[in-house]
């Protein structure tokens, strides 16, 4: 019977794909630790990510942009521009003050042509009434 440390038995015959543990079995396979996955409790912070960031300047201040890819784009968002949807995998910008440390709350999620064109037309009402 072969002994190693940090390894348990499994068990080879009807169960395959599966590796239950079975007593006195001699068969065994390396266990490896599970990862100590932290969740969390705080939001990410607004420079972090993947995403490659820029800092641009106009009328309305200083923002820091970041392009987000249709792949990463899991959630809906309203854009503040044209005040319609953004769908879930649909490219758009983030954009947020670059002035001040800022939070979650600030950041804005715009569709690539409302955020371009902001300087040529004021904010939009907003159009549709949650009620």
């Amino acid at each position: 019977m072969n002994s190693y440390v940090g390894t348990r038995p499994f068990c080879q015959g009807s169960h395959i794909g599966r590796r239950d543990i079975v007593p006195g079995h001699t068969d065994t396979v390396p266990t490896v630790p599970r990862r100590n996955r932290s969740t969390p409790d705080e939001p990410r912070p607004l420079g972090g990510g993947l995403a490659a960031q820029r800092r641009e300047s106009g009328p309305d201040g200083d923002w820091l942009v970041r392009n987000i890819p249709g792949t990463q784009a899991t959630k809906e968002y309203r854009c503040p521009g044209c005040d319609h949807l953004i769908p879930p995998g649909m490219p758009h910008v983030v954009a947020w003050p670059a002035d001040d440390y800022g939070s979650v709350e600030d950041r804005r999620h715009w569709h690539p042509a409302c955020w371009s064109s902001r300087g040529r037309r004021g904010p939009s009402s907003r159009r549709w009434r949650v009620t």
